[in-house]
């Protein structure tokens, strides 16, 4: 690579699109202790926070996306994206990027177009099983596209994609060695299982709502719970931390020892999510989340379940999330089928892949 290096990324609306740019931008670092970087993202998203917390400067475009339902503020996205095709372009031109590297969010749509046009190389690195409207436009102008599953060539040109799955955080690679710290770290029984439930930094209403309404005969398997209510919903569900053998958090800090802990997950469907618990190899039912673009989550929860290699419950079935646990806690063989398999699918070693992509792009 050349000895001083100008790297743009572009990447957030969700933690899904952040931290992989986050992880791709450490592993630049580590490799070119040189090298300038600068991020941008959309105003009022959580990346104008997250990411200077982690050490970047971040500048912010005045872009959302487009509403699903019609609604009024559809009338504003064209001057939108008027405003922020105009900055964008100005954030180029004044920082020169040799590379503009795009993970997806509204932000990345305006800033990698620009790049295109201003014929810097950029590259793509698509995070779900069906990909969003922003990429599925800038894939036939970019020089590579970085993918976590097969078939993407349905949305994308063949030559241009390399699969390499998604950034995860490097702790959780050995996370068998942690299981006594992880029991300490949570103050758990290690003669009883531990369920987990994972509903993002924010929350899933639908998965909180349905234990609220079943922790008592979820309870009865003689197990404990970790249940991550989110930070829109702690305040509504902290009261069950009353209930002996559960732990309601807003959020956790130490996701590894979180995972070490776990015997069975329940877990939403995002793509980052799916790489870790693949990286993982616990059984885990995926409970997608039905309100996102392209019903994606879906989709990506299918990808894993068709191959046998975790359960798949549809939010419109969540009642029977009880007799599901059940089942499973019972089946050992089940869970051994179940972790093998998934384990089968992790690709740990993605960040190291995608910047070998930059820099051969660089060279």
């Amino acid at each position: 690579m050349k000895p001083s290096v100008n790297i743009l990324l572009s990447g957030g609306g969700t933690g899904g699109h952040i931290y992989p740019a986050i992880a791709i931008a450490n592993e630049l670092k580590e490799r070119n202790p040189g090298a300038k970087f600068l991020f941008v993202g959309a105003e009022g998203r959580m990346e104008m926070e997250k990411v200077p917390q982690l050490g970047y400067e971040i500048q912010g475009l005045n872009i959302t996306g487009i509403q699903r339902s019609l609604t009024l503020k559809n009338l504003s996205f064209p001057f939108k994206l008027i405003s922020s095709l105009i900055k964008a372009n100005k954030i180029i031109k004044k920082f020169k990027p040799n590379v503009v590297i795009g993970t997806g969010g509204f932000a990345s749509g305006p800033t990698l177009y620009m790049a295109n046009r201003k014929h810097i190389p950029s590259l793509i690195q698509e995070q779900n099983s069906y990909p969003g409207i922003t990429n599925k436009m800038l894939g036939s102008k970019v020089k590579k596209i970085c993918v976590a599953y097969d078939g993407l060539e349905r949305f994308f040109p063949s030559e241009k994609l390399i699969k390499t799955g998604n950034p995860v955080r490097q702790d959780l690679l050995n996370i068998d060695e942690k299981r006594e710290e992880a029991i300490a770290y949570f103050g758990l029984d290690k003669n009883k299982k531990t369920l987990i439930i994972i509903g993002g930094s924010l929350g899933a209403r639908a998965i909180n709502h349905a234990l609220e309404k079943h922790i008592q005969t979820i309870l009865k398997n003689d197990i404990q719970v970790i249940w991550q209510s989110g930070k829109l919903y702690y305040e509504e569900y902290k009261k069950f931390n009353d209930i002996p053998g559960v732990q309601v958090k807003e959020f956790i800090q130490r996701m590894d020892l979180l995972y070490a802990a776990a015997d069975v997950l329940i877990s939403r469907a995002g793509a980052g999510s799916i790489s870790e618990l693949c990286i993982v190899g616990k059984p885990v039912i995926f409970i997608p989340s039905p309100n996102v673009s392209e019903d994606h989550q879906t989709k990506n929860a299918r990808s894993i379940t068709d191959k046998d290699a975790a359960i798949l419950l549809m939010e419109s079935d969540i009642d029977d999330l009880p007799l599901i646990i059940k089942r499973l806690l019972k089946d050992k063989k089940e869970q051994i089928s179940l972790s093998t398999n998934i384990k089968k699918m992790a690709l740990p070693n993605a960040t190291k892949q995608i910047v070998d992509e930059v820099e051969k792009i660089l060279k």
